[in-house]
Formats: structure tokens, C-alpha cells, sequence
């Protein structure tokens, strides 16, 4: 008996062994097939340094200057190669500081530089198909753009294949919601519903890797030597387009959708949306491009065309491009899908079960009740509402709750008037600060469009700056803290405990986190308590009150 049993475990031993060489053995053949070319180009060998002129980079035909709050206004011209290069070389710096904040939060999760290292690797094998997803124009852009790239985190990848890796950053977070936030809501109104009858579009983009990666926001100016003149608001290094309009008053924004994790790389959203923001004039043509290219993950596209006067949303998944209309003068986009097509779609089931009760559907409902409320919609009213703070009838949700319309994760917010070609962007606090207007027409010296306007910078809400934004930080402060000490079994003392849920009352998250302290150093009586509480707070999905269920059930 004990000769068969030896036996068995050899051959056991020996079938693992086995399908451990055969995975190396196919990681190593995906990795040395995996597509890590660079786009031929005609770059000069010496890249001369950007010139100063009275405090503006100039760098060939491009230039960066900074602008008011913690925006830069960057303007690019030219080829794809022109703009990459003087991309590079004027934001070196700014590209260094964005890469900085990125790989600190990466290394939050990853403290280990070994594992960093080999996430490089993996990286390569998921990412080896990235380069045939993006076209020729935009990989030589980010490939110009790269050179300027610091040397610093090589180890982490080639300067190229980390500006490639970045494009898809939005898309990841799909994957990685649990480190970074990616949430976002907007909303397009038109004719009754907009105070002057001409389009007017709002929108948060809601995308936290940490509060140092929204310190610098980036207005690019762009002048191609192809297709529309545009504006986008994005940082530095980041060719794709998150929050952008053309020249045909054509605009685009991006919300995430309930999608499962990427298996492969195909093209980053950024991109898609940058393509069409260059290429596009109008709804239709917006979803011709959507519609030609794959996509990592599910992503809501709310595109407004100035030309129309209205707004439509493409629903752009892995397996499918729909357009999604509206019979009235109003369209809201939070983080679902809304065409029949989705619900009536099997492999949908999972997402759709997930919209009833989650934060997505009830910003969306918070975002109907501020608009019956505060409409014939104007730019400063717009403003009003991407910086409420409270849910559904001003109940209390607690300050980061992902039910809020604002977070206070919110990387910036823009707000569009397409018909006259203008723009307002967010500066710091999150989008709390001055709204700063940009003026297309001006930029771009756009003579056809005639219609004039009064419209002013929007001004910053100063009262949710001076009581909000303290107890924000105060409380990200505390919290980190707090994860120190569960880490290390160390229960808060009563002192901790009270500061805590005074500067945060109202957020189920104060209790979640106090709960997992006290169960780490084995106060159960206390971790039930504060669990309980929780349970009583507005709760963001039910995914998150089975959490704290489970949590309570196990306690008993």
C-alpha cells in the first residue's frame, strides 16, 4: 500500500512539475513573440532642449505655459511625431511628477520593487497585441512622447511600453476598483431643459490614484495636421482624450460601465475617444469610429455635437457598439449601460443585476431630482450640481461616499456649451475650485462661428472648501492611520475612535474601518458595534452590505 501511495504522489509530483514547465515554457514564448516594436520615424537623434520666453516653454511651433490653479495649458502642432516630441520635452518634468504619483500608488499595492520588476513581464505578455489595436498616427505620438520620459522607472518597462500601458490606466481600474477609484457622472440637457435652448453638457471625471495624480491637470490645445482642432483635459503624457470638444463643437466624455477584467489588451478607450474627438463632426460620425474599434472593457461615451444640438451616449463594450438616444431634452450618464440591447442581452445578466440598488443607479436618480429642481439648466447651475455633495431628497451619505455626484476623489470636472465652442475646467480642490473658461473660438481662431457670448470663469464653492475639504483630508489622514494600526493589531484608543467618526459621521466606511480595527486585535464586542453602525449608513451596493453581513455572521 505505501508503494502505491509513493507512487501516486511521484506521479502527482511529477503532472505538477510538468504544468509548471509548460506555463513557464508558455509565458516565455508569449513573451518573446509579444509585439514591442517601435513606429518607424524620422526623430532627430539630438533632441534640442524647450527655450524659455518670459515664462513660456517653447518648443518648435509648441508651447507650455502655466495656467490658473494647478492647470497647464499645453499647445501642440503639427505631425504626429512634431506633437510627440514637443509633448515630451516640454511636460519632462510634469511627466516625471504624473509618473511619480502613479507608481507610488502602485506601490501601495505592490510594495515590493522584485515584484514590480516582474509585473514588467506580465505586463509585456497581457499587453503584447497593444501595438496592432492603436493606429499608426497615435503610437507614434505616444512613442515622440516617450523620449521625454524619466529613466527612473525603467524597471518598470521601456519608457515607450510604460506611455502605452499608461493609455489603458482608466481601463484597468475596472480591474482594480478596490485601489482606485473610477466612478463619474454627466449629464447633457438641451432646448427646454437648458436655460438659453442651446446644449449644455456637465461631467465629473472621477478617477483617484491618489491625491498627488490630480495635482497637475493638463488643457491641451491641439492644432493636427489631420482632421478637427481640439481641447482635452487629461495630464501629462496622456495623448488619449478623457474629457474633450472639437472645433465642430463636437464633445466626449467617458464613464465607466460594469465589466469584467480584462483577458487581453485591444484598444485603450482614451484612444477611441481621442480618435473620434480628431476625426468626428457629428453623432453619427462618433459612432462609425466607436463602432470600427475594440475595446478592453465597457465604457459609456457621452458625446455632445454642437452642429445637432443635442447629445447621444455609444455603449461601447468588448462585444458590442450601441447608440443610445433620448425622445426628450435631457440624457444622464453614470456607470450602466441603458440601450434595450444590453438588457435584453444574456451575456449582460450579471451587470444588469448589479445596476438595481447600486450607487450608479442612484446617481443617476440624484442627478434627475438636482436637474427637475435647478432647471432651465445654465453653466453655473451645471456647476451646482457636479458639486453636490448630498443623495436623494439632501439625505446625509457621507463625505467619499461613491452614491455622491461628488466624491471629493474627482480628478476634474468640465463643463461644455458646444454651440458657442466654450469650456470650463475644474481647478483644485477637486471641483471645488474656479471653473476657468476656455473659449475655442479665440483659441482656435474659429471666424465662422459667430455667436457671441457674456460667459464668465465659473467661481470656486469657498463655503464646501473652508468646512468640507479639511474633514476630507483630516479623515484620508486618520484612515490611513487607522489601516497602520489594524495591520499591525494595534486597537484605536477611545480618543482616535471619537475624532474619527466626528469628522465623518454619516459614511458607512468611518464604521467598516473602525470594525476591521477592533477585529484585527480581537475587540469582538467593539468590531460588532461598529459593523452594526455600519449596516445602518447608506450602503453604495449590495455587494458591500453582504460584506459587512458576512463580517457581523462570523462574529456571533
Amino acid at each position: 500500500m505505501i508503494k502505491v501511495l509513493g507512487k501516486i504522489l511521484r506521479y502527482c509530483i511529477a503532472f505538477v512539475l510538468s504544468l509548471i514547465l509548460l506555463i513557464l515554457a508558455a509565458g516565455v514564448v508569449l513573451y518573446m513573440t509579444a509585439d514591442r516594436s517601435i513606429p518607424d520615424n524620422s526623430l532627430p537623434v539630438v533632441i534640442p532642449s524647450p527655450r524659455d520666453s518670459s515664462g513660456v516653454l517653447l518648443f518648435g511651433r509648441s508651447s507650455l505655459e502655466k495656467g490658473e490653479g494647478d492647470l497647464w495649458n499645453l499647445w501642440l502642432r503639427g505631425d504626429a511625431e512634431e506633437r510627440g516630441l514637443a509633448f515630451g520635452q516640454l511636460c519632462k518634468s510634469l511627466m516625471h511628477e504624473q509618473e511619480r504619483a502613479f507608481v507610488d500608488q502602485i506601490k501601495i499595492i505592490i510594495p515590493n520593487e522584485r515584484y514590480l520588476s516582474f509585473l514588467k513581464y506580465l505586463t509585456i505578455i497581457y499587453n503584447r497585441n497593444i501595438r496592432s489595436n492603436i493606429e499608426e498616427e497615435f503610437r507614434k505620438e505616444i512613442y515622440a512622447t516617450s523620449l521625454g520620459s524619466s529613466s527612473e522607472f525603467d524597471y518598470i518597462g521601456s519608457p515607450y511600453d510604460r506611455q502605452l500601458n499608461y493609455h489603458a490606466a482608466h481601463d484597468l481600474g475596472h480591474a482594480m476598483q478596490e485601489y482606485m477609484l473610477v466612478g463619474c457622472s454627466s449629464f447633457a440637457a438641451w432646448d427646454s431643459e437648458s436655460d438659453d435652448s442651446t446644449l449644455i453638457i456637465g461631467r465629473n471625471f472621477d478617477f483617484w490614484v491618489g491625491d498627488d495624480f490630480a495635482k497637475n491637470k493638463v488643457v491641451t490645445i491641439m492644432e493636427p495636421d489631420k482632421g478637427y482642432k481640439f481641447l482635452s483635459v487629461g495630464w501629462a503624457g496622456m495623448s488619449g482624450v478623457l474629457s474633450g470638444m472639437n472645433e465642430k463643437g463636437l464633445t466626449i466624455t467617458m464613464n465607466a460601465a460594469k465589466s469584467s477584467p480584462p483577458v487581453r489588451s485591444k484598444t485603450p478607450i482614451s484612444i477611441i475617444a481621442r480618435e473620434i474627438l480628431q476625426y468626428a463632426s457629428n453623432i453619427e460620425e462618433a459612432y462609425i469610429i466607436a463602432s470600427k474599434r475594440d475595446a478592453f472593457v465597457s465604457e459609456s461615451l457621452l458625446i455632445g455635437s454642437g452642429l445637432e444640438n443635442r447629445a447621444a451616449i455609444i455603449e461601447k463594450s468588448p462585444d458590442n457598439t450601441r447608440l443610445f438616444t433620448t425622445q426628450g431634452e435631457l440624457i444622464i450618464s453614470t456607470n450602466h449601460f441603458q440601450t434595450a440591447g444590453f438588457f435584453n442581452d444574456k451575456q449582460s445578466k450579471e451587470a444588469v443585476q448589479a445596476i438595481e440598488g447600486s450607487h450608479s443607479q442612484y446617481r443617476y436618480n440624484r442627478l434627475k431630482e438636482l436637474i427637475a429642481d435647478m432647471k432651465p439648466l445654465s453653466p453655473e447651475r451645471s456647476a451646482r450640481i457636479l458639486r453636490n455633495k448630498n443623495g436623494i431628497s439632501d439625505e446625509e451619505l457621507g463625505l467619499g461616499n461613491e452614491m455622491s455626484i461628488n466624491q471629493y476623489i474627482s480628478h476634474h470636472s468640465v463643463i461644455f456649451k458646444p454651440v458657442q465652442r466654450v469650456v470650463w475646467v475644474s481647478t483644485a480642490p477637486w471641483q471645488l475650485g474656479k471653473m476657468v473658461k476656455y473659449d475655442l473660438n479665440e483659441l482656435f481662431n474659429l471666424s465662422a462661428n459667430n455667436i457671441k457670448d457674456d460667459f464668465k470663469d465659473i467661481p470656486a464653492d469657498s463655503v464646501q472648501i473652508n468646512e468640507f475639504e479639511p474633514k476630507v483630508r483630516d479623515f484620508r489622514k486618520m484612515s490611513k492611520l487607522l489601516s497602520q494600526k489594524t495591520s499591525e493589531k494595534i486597537s484605536a484608543d477611545e480618543e482616535f475612535v471619537s475624532s474619527y467618526i466626528m469628522i465623518n459621521p454619516y459614511f458607512f466606511q468611518t464604521y467598516t474601518n473602525l470594525g476591521e480595527n477592533f477585529l484585527s486585535s480581537g475587540d469582538y464586542s467593539s468590531a460588532s458595534a461598529m459593523f452594526s453602525k455600519a449596516l445602518e449608513m447608506k450602503l453604495p451596493s449590495e455587494e458591500t452590505r453582504r460584506y459587512i453581513i458576512n463580517k457581523l455572521e462570523k462574529l456571533k
